[in-house]
């Protein structure tokens, strides 16, 4: 029970992040329960290292472009200001 719960889980996560529902949510929860299957779980702790990093860059990161939440809440872009040739 202590393997499948959390992979569970992670799937769920992953099923909402393949959709891009919720990303920055789910990828702060992805993050957190790697880092607790590094503290709780016997294993390979660089494994799940390296997927927490993964999710919490995904978390930083925010929805993309065709994702449920860009079409949700609209896909904010930032536009740098038009550059000034002094010459």
């Amino acid at each position: 029970m202590n393997v499948t719960i959390p992979a569970v889980l992670l799937m769920a996560a992953g099923i909402l992040l393949i959709a891009g529902l919720w990303t920055p949510i789910v990828g702060t929860y992805i993050a957190l329960i790697e880092i607790w299957k590094m503290f709780a779980l016997p294993g390979d702790k660089w494994v799940w290292l390296l997927l927490g990093t993964a999710g919490a860059a995904l978390a930083m990161l925010g929805p993309g472009l065709f994702s449920i939440d860009a079409r949700l809440f609209g896909w904010r872009r930032i536009e740098a200001p038009p550059r000034k040739n002094n010459l």
